[in-house]
Formats: structure tokens, C-alpha cells, sequence
């Protein structure tokens, strides 16, 4: 029986004793410990594996754990350091992930939530002997739940700032042995309360938490927290000495979150899967982190699921699908003109040189369209690399796959739709000009709204793949007429038309569009206006008893368009 995909399992126990497959990240424990840092931090975007590495560490370290989790993998060859360090700690991990809420008390109320649950995990300390009346005291403090009745924790605000501090003492007063922290997800609640109006107030929260848990806390061995971006020092991280900071950027540890090329390689040879490699690659891979070219892993084990089921299904967006993709939204609404290009720049497989902020708090993120493309790299919706000869800050962006590549098309798409929807006036004098023959009033507004709009004409891919752009363009203005019957590719004579419009007044339109590669538009009309004719595309309006039928061959090339009506 083959091993199951861990699809939506980040426990790195439940797939080791589940039979999942599991790609083995297990050298970041070594690498971690050769790197020394009291405080690690690990910015990635999601679905690139922080969670399950999280796990994987609190399997390692904490006391108790079964070392036969890790046979035959990595680590284990590592054998002083297993001997040192497995099984060896005490190990405080919380997530961060469902910390937020529509107001500052429901986040808060999930804040105690999260640690009430861990130090749950503890219970044993009401019975040790080696702590005393008050340490029990403020231990119950952390697990006790409302008088009332309910399941929710009553931790008083002072204790829930100390709470990883006081945990942390408390364990190693049990144990004789300094704490491992882990904090995943650590910029969640920043976000979700910047999204919801109570910014401020979280971040005093949780500067006080982690101020507490990692400043001054005596009994910490080290902690690591991961996130999807680098918070400014300034904002949560005031005080506190030289924390290690480790981003998509840095060449340290730039293997162990997401797939390598070496990883999807044995991963599809084991599935018999290696004839999709080429499209795995061209959807799914791109990302650079470091020196390393990088898969989403998420991405290819869904899709490699999928195939086992139905060999034919074709590569679909899982990343992608996963967030409300709003940064990018609020970017193309905001955008100028050169943004507008730059945006188009990328889509037509180019690239972009920006300065990235390394650190940044989340107000910062709508104060420049600067700040939005330093979030864009960071989350993965786009990748580069340090230009070099160049300041340390300024990178050289792409969109690293077809996945993003597409979901940036649709948003575009979604944006142009929106952008035109409260232009009525221009639309319908745009659409009034086909049945009327004014092809001058069409080619100029044509061309107003393909200067206004961002375009994708990869020149990677056929030319009727480029022409998709403008065919999608022309069919949402021309949709706008209710009364209107509009169908695109429409089985006419003795093939297929690009657009077919019959009018409330028995007028009928033809349009077929073509994509002018060496810019000579005059010809690429005249093709359009032929095939028109020689595949009959007209017979259908005919059978339909159109007063009036008006054929029109449209050439595009970049933001260049002529119209030539028959």
C-alpha cells in the first residue's frame, strides 16, 4: 500500500505514525543548533512548511517524546548530537494562528485560549515537588476556566502577559533544565487586528508577551518563532537583544521550508509520477529562497493527489486558493500608471527592480506601493533575488510560477471589471458604435481602454494564447448590453467565431480578432476579415433573419489596436 499525501496534516507525529509521506527536513534541527541564536526568527509564506518544521523540533526536543519517530531519517545519524539534545527539554508551543477576532476582547479571549490550552498540557506540575504554594498559584492561574461554568479561561490580564515567562519557570523548575519556546504563526493576530481597527492595542499585547517570554526570561534555552513577515524591531521586538532573523532571502537554511528540486524529483519517482515534472515545474516551482530554487510544497502534494485519482486532471491553483488574496486587490485599485506597467511588466514574463523593506510594521503596508511590493516578495506572490553591485535591499522581482501567474490574471481581470463597471456612460457609447459601423468611435475608445488597462501578452506562448487577453478585454465591454445576446467562440458556418453578438433590432455581428506579432495591424485586419469569409462565420445571423449583419476584423498588438469593418 502506498503512503498517503499529509494533505492538511502538519503534525510531524501524526505522519510518522500514520504512514504519510514525509519529506525529510530533519537537518534544520543540526543546522539550528551549529547556528546558535538565543532567539531564531523565520519568515516564509504560507504553505511552505513552518508548521510541520515547528512540530518537527517539539518532537525532537521535548522530554518524553518517542525517539522511534525519527528512525531512519537524517538526524539520527547525527549521533552525539541526538544523544545531547533528543528528548531533553522541556518544550513550551503555541500558535499564534487563531489569535483574532472582530474586536480586541474576542482576540484576546483566543489569546488565553491558545496558553490555557498549553499549559494544559502540564497538569503534572499541580503534584511536583519541586514547587511550592505560590508557584502552583500562578500555575492554576494559567489553566483555571470561568467560575460561571464555561470552557473559556479566566487568566488575568497581568498573568496572560507573563504567562510564557511564568510557564517557562515553572517547567524548569520541575525538570532542573532550561525551556525550548516555539511560537508559530507569530504575526497572525497583527494582522488580523490591523483588518479589524485594533492594531494598537495588539501590538502592546504582544510586545508585553513576548518582552516577557523572550527578554527577560532566565529560563529560556532558546526559542523560535516563525511568521510570514519580518514585524519591525520597533513594534513588537523593542529591547530585545540581536534576535536572529533568518527571511526568504538569507542563504542559511534556505533548503528546509519547501520542496528542492531534489525532493519533488524522489517524491514523483516514488509515485510513478516523473512524466509531470515539466508542468509541476512550470506551475508550481520559481521561488527562490536564498541560493535555493523552491516548490510549494503544498502545491505539488495536492496536485500529485489529484493525479493518482485522474491522471488527466489538469494543474490547478491550491496555493493560491488558500487566502483572500486582498494585498493584491488593494494594489491594482491604488495603482498609477507606472505601477499599472509594472504589473503588466510581469505578467508578460519580465521583471522588476524594488527596493524591499526587510522589516515592517502593518500600517506601513497602504502607506507606499513601495511597502506593497516589499509584502508581495515576502508572502510569496512574487520571488527574486539581491541584484548584485547593488545596496543590500534592492531585488530584482518575477512571478515565480504559472499558479501565481494566472491567480494575478484573474485579479487583473476582476480589476478591469470593476474599473469599467462605474463608467456606463463610456461603455455604451463604446458598445452603440458596433451596430452603428462607427469603427473609428471603436478603434479610439478601444485603444483608450487598452492604455488605461494592464495587458498579458507573454510572448512565451502561442499567438492564441496572446490573443485571450484581448478577446476577455472586448467580451466584457460588449456583455455590458443586457439586451444583447453575446457569445464568445460561437459554432457559426464551418467554424468558430471569436464573437457573436445579435442586437434587440436584428442587427448581427461578427468579430474576429487577431494578435499582430510583427505589428503590422493593416494585414492582421485583412486576415481577420478573410477567414471571416471563408469559414462562413456569417451563415448563422443569416439563418437568424438579421436585418443588417456587420463583420469586423480587430488586430491588437501590445496597446495597439485597428478595426476594419466589412
Amino acid at each position: 500500500m502506498r503512503k498517503k499525501f499529509p494533505i492538511g496534516i502538519d503534525g510531524f507525529e501524526k505522519i510518522r505514525t500514520n504512514d504519510f509521506y514525509y519529506v525529510d527536513k530533519t537537518l534544520f534541527i543540526k543546522e539550528l543548533l551549529q547556528n546558535w541564536g538565543e532567539v531564531n526568527l523565520f519568515t516564509r509564506p504560507r504553505r511552505f512548511g513552518k508548521t510541520l518544521n515547528m512540530s518537527m523540533l517539539k518532537c525532537f526536543f521535548e522530554t518524553g517524546r518517542d525517539p522511534a519517530l525519527f528512525d531512519g531519517l537524517k538526524i539520527v545519524q547525527e549521533k552525539e548530537l541526538c544523544e545531547k539534545y533528543m528528548g531533553r527539554f522541556p518544550v513550551i508551543s503555541i500558535s499564534l494562528k487563531s489569535v483574532g477576532g472582530l474586536q480586541y476582547d474576542s482576540a484576546v479571549a483566543a489569546l488565553r485560549t491558545v496558553i490555557g490550552n498549553e499549559a494544559g498540557r502540564f497538569r503534572f506540575l499541580r503534584e511536583s515537588p519541586m514547587l511550592d504554594e505560590a508557584d502552583i498559584n500562578s500555575y492554576n492561574q494559567l489553566v483555571n476556566v470561568d467560575a460561571k461554568g464555561s470552557s473559556r479561561y479566566a487568566i488575568p490580564d497581568d498573568a496572560l502577559i507573563d504567562s510564557l515567562k511564568t510557564l517557562s519557570l515553572l517547567l524548569e523548575k520541575h525538570y532542573g533544565q532550561k525551556v525550548i519556546l516555539l511560537i508559530d504563526e507569530y504575526d497572525v493576530p497583527l494582522d488580523k487586528a490591523f483588518q479589524n481597527g485594533y492594531y494598537v492595542e495588539m501590538v502592546n499585547l504582544i510586545r508585553s508577551l513576548f518582552d516577557n517570554g523572550l527578554k527577560t526570561n532566565d529560563s529560556l534555552y532558546f526559542a523560535v518563532l516563525t511568521g510570514c513577515l519580518r514585524i519591525s524591531k520597533e513594534s513588537i521586538f523593542t529591547g530585545l537583544n540581536n534576535p536572529k532573523v533568518h527571511t526568504i532571502s538569507d542563504v542559511r537554511y534556505d533548503e528546509y521550508f519547501g520542496f528542492t528540486n531534489a525532493d519533488v524529483d524522489e517524491l514523483l519517482d516514488f509515485y510513478e509520477l516523473s512524466a509531470y515534472k515539466d508542468t509541476i515545474n512550470d506551475w508550481y516551482d520559481g521561488y527562490r529562497f536564498g541560493d535555493t530554487d523552491v516548490y510549494c510544497p503544498w502545491d505539488v502534494i495536492n496536485y500529485c493527489d489529484e493525479l493518482l485519482a485522474d491522471p488527466s486532471t489538469p494543474p490547478k491553483n491550491y496555493w493560491a486558493n488558500t487566502s483572500g488574496n486582498d494585498l493584491i486587490r488593494r494594489m491594482l485599485k491604488n495603482a498609477n500608471l507606472t505601477t499599472k506597467n509594472e504589473v503588466e511588466e510581469l505578467l508578460n514574463g519580465g521583471q522588476v527592480t524594488k527596493r524591499i523593506k526587510q522589516e515592517l510594521t502593518y500600517r506601513e503596508v497602504d502607506d507606499s506601493i513601495e511597502s506593497v511590493w516589499s509584502v508581495l516578495y515576502a508572502t510569496g506572490y512574487l520571488t527574486g533575488m539581491h541584484v548584485k553591485q547593488a545596496d543590500a535591499d534592492i531585488f530584482r522581482l518575477w512571478i515565480p510560477n504559472g499558479e501565481i501567474r494566472k491567480l494575478f490574471y484573474e485579479l487583473v481581470e476582476d480589476w478591469f471589471r470593476e474599473a469599467t463597471r462605474s463608467d456606463t456612460s463610456r461603455i455604451n457609447r463604446f458598445c452603440a458604435a458596433f451596430p452603428a459601423g462607427d469603427t473609428d468611435t471603436i478603434q479610439e475608445m478601444l485603444g483608450d481602454y487598452l492604455w488605461d488597462s494592464i495587458s498579458v501578452r507573454d510572448t512565451a506562448v502561442r499567438r492564441n494564447r496572446k490573443e485571450n487577453f484581448y478577446h476577455g478585454m472586448l467580451l466584457r465591454l460588449l456583455r455590458s448590453q443586457d439586451s444583447w445576446l453575446v457569445k464568445s467562440n460561437a459554432e457559426t458556418g464551418e467554424g468558430y467565431s471569436d464573437i457573436f453578438i445579435q442586437t434587440p433590432e436584428r442587427v448581427g455581428i461578427v468579430i474576429e480578432l487577431k494578435y499582430a506579432d510583427d505589428g503590422n495591424l493593416e494585414k492582421a485586419c485583412r486576415e481577420a476579415l478573410k477567414q471571416i469569409e471563408e469559414k462562413k462565420y456569417a451563415q448563422g445571423l443569416k439563418r437568424r433573419s438579421m436585418k443588417k449583419i456587420i463583420k469586423y476584423g480587430i488586430a491588437f498588438c501590445e496597446k495597439e489596436c485597428m478595426v476594419v469593418m466589412a
